[in-house]
């Protein structure tokens, strides 16, 4: 009965001390981390530029719906591990700058993610940048204090190292 009561007032304290915190927290954060990969920027762009081959390397990613584009660039769905999460290209220089946006503002958080892509003795170095915003204090707490910034950016860079794998020059 003692540990009952040990691990419920756990869960209370933490219920109310982490959203508390994650409310002194900013609601926007920045999160980079760049990669050199053995192989041309055109390779590496056009494996992230290719929406619907994304379920095909992409861990967490079962599949994807195509959206109509917006602005002449691609709109879709991804669905994965996590849920629907509806994302936009708003800038492709290619095969140098990519930015896609969360384009569904009903989420606890949204932002941007800045692909550069530039060259490199090796190939080329991938720099993915997350403007992030996360709007619920508890989220915040998590993102900060547990999951960490940075651990979206590492599995998609997970997943594009093993993609690459075996397409050197």
């Amino acid at each position: 009965m003692k540990w009952i009561v040990i691990v419920v007032g756990g869960i209370i304290v933490i219920g109310i001390v982490a959203p508390l915190i994650g409310s002194r927290l900013s609601k926007t954060h920045r999160a980079s981390i760049a990669k050199t990969f053995a192989v041309p920027a055109d390779v590496i762009w056009a494996t992230i530029t290719n929406v619907d081959a994304f379920p095909t390397w992409r861990a967490g990613i079962a599949r994807v719906e195509r959206l109509p584009d917006r602005n002449g660039y691609p709109v879709w769905i991804e669905h994965g591990r996590s849920g629907r999460l509806t994302l936009a290209i708003e800038r492709m220089e290619a095969p140098h700058l990519l930015v896609g946006r969360i384009a569904d503002p009903n989420l606890p958080f949204g932002g941007t993610w800045t692909y550069e892509l530039t060259p490199a003795p090796e190939g080329c170095q991938l720099t993915i940048t997350e403007d992030g915003e996360i709007y619920n204090p508890l989220f915040r707490f998590m993102a900060r204090y547990i999951f960490g910034y940075e651990s979206t950016i590492r599995g998609y860079m997970s997943s594009l190292e093993l993609r690459m794998a075996g397409q050197g020059r």
